[in-house]
């Protein structure tokens, strides 16, 4: 059919089975933008005038299924009107597919997000691609607004609404045979009979499976009870000042059966609101982060670790979880025995399925010896924090390397120019400094000194990318970015326990602000003792806090001790009432941070203050909804 679609491909086969292709022009990854939707409308428009016997969506893109609405059209959203009618765009459009009296298929493969899943819900049927790329979600909320094109409708009443509202409200994503598990999915196949398959579903004339009762009571005349439970659980993590986007889908799908064109105020206030427009700033900082490395050709396929410390076991185990063949060094396997359980857990969590998980734990190996490393395509150097013993590391380990291989140290506060002074070769050591927990925190700093060859921090900001993490680039420098800006607002926050103000209160005042921990419980956290020697070579030769010298002293080194600050007896910080927070505390603490992001980005510590922003948010968590501190300081500013 002769459409002159641009985005789109129709095709009718001998049976009467339409089928129409996504396949975005000019991008890689499809996104509904205006255009593909105006495509998809005349579509169903000529199928009203030759209905077919069936009809399949589905992509033509190597990369998914559809990855969402096109974000770039959301910062042009800039009155009330442009941001009603596109909400009325999607929800008009998909309304209208899931009416039209011919059957509906979904072929889901690859990334199913946002409007795409929308699109896919308003399907008759919905077809997972088993393969671990396929994964579905309505992530609206990440960027501050809500999926306004069914998905409030229609996902509660595919998988109930308690399921429901939790992939809404955490941005969540689920594989394929947990979807078909929940209801979401018709059918889960594997790709080699998905082509068959999704024919004969579409043509199969299957009732989907209805909810239980208790859901269809949950979705009904008892939504108030799922709707409190839900504004309980997201009031411990998101404060409604800070984030009103999780609210207003309760209330949505609670008052007006997901219709948000029903509650048009509603629309307008989260779309205008500081909060999604600085979330999309965030996403743009997240993409632009992920573009590093794409340039280099570098694929690792193993990598050998040294260390078995928590540091050293986690990356190893992190890396053995996204695939790649991993051995782990330390002297003896008695060492190495504690990181290879913590590694189960993490598998059991993250697989779930038995037959992964031992896969994974096949691909991280026990090495006292160290054969790894002659064969191993990155190497990670992750023993404690001392140049002579780096030194005598380094020297041992260059004749053995394989050529062209990435040899990295995880130091969080040694200069690389120090380090590699042992080296043949010195500008092929880089630093890939990972956080911790390895498998929470998203950000690594990639790390480069004066003189290093590009090559190496180009091959290892594609290393970083290729296990699923964020890399940064920073110059080599005392805390690099991430920690040089921990360490003079953990400081102040001590400073403040020193002038009187009790602990609960400094991390109220944080929490407040939208941190998501407090800074003293972030000080116990990370150890009170590596504080204060962190705090030696970050603070300028500021004394140490009278708290702290006093805990340490006592040798209540925070959580790993079982006290600190707080008493960690029972696993968690057992904190008092916070009672009032003084007036601008938050400010005060906050301002030492923000002092030291703008110093770095003027030293070209970091490029610019946009990955200056994103590195901060990502390695520390600073409040996303601000935009990142410098964002938030230059709002503040006017």
């Amino acid at each position: 059919m002769n459409l002159n679609l641009q985005h789109w491909r129709l095709l009718v086969d001998v049976q009467g089975i339409a089928t129409a292709t996504l396949d975005k022009a000019g991008e890689s990854a499809n996104s509904l933008s205006a255009d593909v939707l105006r495509e998809f409308s005349s579509i169903l428009d000529q199928l009203d005038v030759y209905p077919p016997k069936g009809l399949i969506v589905r992509s033509g893109k190597e990369a998914g299924f559809i990855a969402g609405a096109d974000i770039s059209e959301f910062s042009q959203l800039d009155t009330p009107e442009k941001g009603r009618t596109l909400v009325e765009r999607g929800w008009g459009l998909f309304n209208r597919l899931a009416a039209v009296k011919y059957p509906t298929l979904a072929l889901v493969r690859g990334h199913c997000l946002g409007g795409g899943l929308e699109l896919a819900l308003a399907c008759r049927y919905l077809l997972a691609v088993d393969e671990s790329g396929t994964k579905m979600g309505l992530p609206e909320v990440m960027l501050g607004i809500f999926p306004g094109w069914g998905g409030m409708l229609r996902l509660p009443q595919r998988v109930g609404p308690a399921a429901a509202l939790d992939m809404m409200l955490t941005g969540k994503t689920i594989d394929a045979k947990r979807a078909k598990k929940m209801g979401l999915a018709d059918d889960c196949v594997p790709p080699r009979v998905m082509e068959p398959a999704a024919r004969q579903l579409l043509l199969s004339g299957q009732a989907r499976r209805p909810l239980p009762l208790l859901q269809r009571l949950l979705n009904g005349p008892l939504k108030s009870v799922v709707a409190n439970g839900a504004r309980k659980q997201v009031a411990k993590k998101a404060r409604p000042q800070h984030y009103p986007a999780p609210y207003a889908i309760i209330d949505l799908w609670q008052k007006h059966d997901g219709n948000a064109l029903a509650a048009p105020e509603v629309i307008d206030r989260i779309i205008s609101s500081p909060t999604a427009r600085n979330l999309v700033r965030v996403f743009h900082l997240q993409e632009r982060m992920k573009g590093f490395g794409k340039d280099s050709e570098f694929r690792a396929k193993r990598v050998h670790v040294i260390g078995a410390g928590v540091m050293g076991g986690d990356i190893a185990a992190w890396c053995a979880l996204r695939g790649l063949t991993v051995t782990l060094q330390d002297q003896t396997l008695e060492r190495i025995a504690p990181a290879l359980k913590r590694a189960q857990t993490l598998f059991e969590k993250r697989l779930r399925e038995p037959l992964k998980v031992r896969a994974a734990f096949d691909r991280l190996i026990p090495d006292p010896q160290g054969d790894g490393v002659a064969h191993a395509d990155v190497v990670i150097e992750a023993i404690f924090e001392n140049v002579e013993a780096k030194h005598a590391l380094f020297r041992s380990l260059e004749p053995r390397l394989k050529q062209g291989a990435v040899v990295a140290t995880n130091t969080s506060s040694l200069r690389l120019e120090d380090l590699r002074t042992v080296l043949a070769n010195p500008g092929r050591l880089v630093g890939i400094h990972f956080f911790n927990p390895v498998a929470m925190m998203p950000l690594v700093e990639v790390v480069e000194a004066e003189g290093a060859d590009p090559a190496a921090a180009q091959a290892a900001c594609a290393f970083v990318k290729q296990i699923d993490k964020l890399p940064l680039p920073v110059k080599s420098a005392p805390g690099f970015l991430v920690n040089a800006v921990l360490a003079p607002y953990m400081l102040a926050a001590m400073r403040a326990v020193d002038d009187g103000v009790a602990p609960e209160t400094v991390d109220e005042a944080m929490l407040a602000f939208g941190m998501p921990m407090g800074p003293i419980e972030l000080v116990d956290t990370v150890g009170l003792d590596i504080a204060m020697a962190a705090g030696k070579q970050l603070a300028g030769g500021a004394d140490a806090p009278r708290c702290l010298i006093a805990c340490v002293e006592k040798n209540q080194l925070g959580k790993k001790s079982g006290q600190g600050f707080y008493d960690w007896s029972s696993g968690k910080a057992a904190k008092g009432s916070a009672g009032g927070v003084p007036n601008g505390l938050a400010e005060k603490l906050v301002k030492p941070l923000i002092d030291r992001v703008e110093q770095l980005v003027a030293d070209g510590i970091v490029a610019d203050a946009e990955l200056a922003d994103g590195g901060v948010i990502f390695g520390t968590g600073f409040a996303p909804f601000t935009g990142g501190p410098l964002h938030y300081r230059a709002a503040a500013q006017g």
